[in-house]
C-alpha cells in the first residue's frame, strides 16, 4: 500500500480499500496526492504492527479500546464495526520532509484491506518532536510559558502518529503540556495586548514555516479606528509592529524560540493587512 502511495497509484490503493471506505475515498485520495511528492524516494520502515480483534464486539458499540504491547499502547476507536483489524505504523525517511504514516487495516474476505489512512510530518523547521519536547522543558524552567506551551504542542503533534493513540510517553508529554498552559494565551476568547501603538485584541496564535523558518503566526482584530489606520501603509506597518513588540515585551522568550512573527489584522474572515518580520528587524523597529 505504501508503494502505491509512493507511485501515486490512487486507483490501485482504492482497489485495496474496504468497500465502505472506498465509497467515500476523496479524503484519502487528496492525502495521497499531497503526500506522494514527499515520500516518492523515501525509505519505508515499519515501526510497529498491532492486531486489533473486535470480532466479539456488539454492533453499535460507541467506543472500543485496544491495549497493545509492553509498555502498553492504547488505541481508541469510535463506532468501530465488529471485525478483525490491524494498525501499521511506518516512517518514510531519507527525504527532505520525512513523514509518519499510519494505516488501519480490516480483514475482509480473506484479505487485509485499507480502512483508514493517516499521515503527519516527523520534522518541523528542521527539528523532530523529541527536540521540541526537550526545548519545551528548558523554556518551562525559564518560566517562558508561551514558548513552552507552543513547543510542547508541537512535540505532541510530531510524536503522536494518530490522535487516537496513547502511550506512557505520550501521557507524560500531555501531563507536562497541561502544567504549563498559560492563562493569557488566546483560545476561546481574545487576549488584550498593550503597546505604545495602542491596545489590541489578539484572537489567535499559532506557528508557521511559510517563510522558511519557524515563525509565530498572530491574528488580531482591530477596532474601527485601528482598521482605518490600516489603509495607510506606514501607519499599518507601525500598528502591526506595535503588536509584535508588545508580545515580545510580555513574553521575551519568544525572541529566541522563533525566527520571526507574522501578524494578520483581521476583519471577520478578511485580512486587512499582514506583515512578517524576523526578530532582529522587530527589535530594530522598536
Amino acid at each position: 500500500m505504501l508503494i502505491q502511495v509512493q507511485n501515486g497509484d490512487v486507483n490501485g490503493l482504492k482497489a485495496n480499500t474496504l468497500p465502505a471506505v472506498a465509497a467515500d475515498f476523496g479524503g484519502i485520495a487528496s492525502s495521497v496526492q499531497s503526500l506522494q511528492p514527499e515520500v516518492q524516494r523515501a525509505t519505508i520502515t515499519v515501526t510497529g504492527v498491532y492486531g486489533l480483534d473486535a470480532s466479539t464486539d456488539q454492533p453499535g458499540t460507541a467506543s472500543t479500546q485496544f491495549f497493545c504491547g509492553s509498555p502498553v499502547v492504547v488505541v481508541n476507536f469510535s463506532n468501530l464495526p465488529p471485525g478483525k483489524y490491524a494498525l501499521a505504523l511506518m516512517h518514510a525517511t531519507g527525504v527532505e520532509k520525512p513523514q509518519q504514516v499510519s494505516l488501519v487495516l480490516a480483514q475482509s474476505g480473506g484479505r487485509w484491506l485499507l480502512a483508514g489512512f493517516f499521515a503527519k510530518p516527523m520534522i518541523t523547521a528542521g527539528h523532530d518532536g523529541l527536540w521540541y519536547w526537550v526545548s519545551a522543558r528548558k523554556y518551562k524552567q525559564m518560566n517562558g510559558r508561551w514558548a513552552a506551551w507552543i513547543y510542547y504542542r508541537m512535540a505532541t503533534d510530531l510524536l503522536d502518529p494518530m490522535d487516537n493513540i496513547s502511550s506512557p510517553n505520550l501521557q507524560k508529554l500531555q501531563q507536562e503540556t497541561d502544567e504549563v498552559k498559560p492563562g493569557d494565551f488566546p483560545s476561546d476568547k481574545p487576549v488584550t495586548v498593550n503597546s505604545a501603538a495602542g491596545t489590541f485584541q489578539v484572537t489567535a496564535v499559532d506557528t508557521t514555516t511559510a517563510f522558511g523558518g519557524l515563525d509565530l503566526e498572530v491574528h488580531y482584530s482591530p477596532d474601527p479606528g485601528q482598521a482605518a489606520q490600516l489603509r495607510d501603509p506606514p501607519s499599518a506597518r507601525k500598528q502591526v509592529v506595535g503588536v509584535m513588540t508588545a508580545l515580545l515585551a510580555a513574553h521575551p522568550e519568544l525572541h529566541d524560540a522563533f525566527h520571526g512573527i507574522w501578524v494578520h489584522a483581521d476583519q471577520g474572515t478578511a485580512s486587512l493587512f499582514a506583515l512578517e518580520l524576523p526578530m532582529e528587524q522587530i527589535a530594530a523597529s522598536r
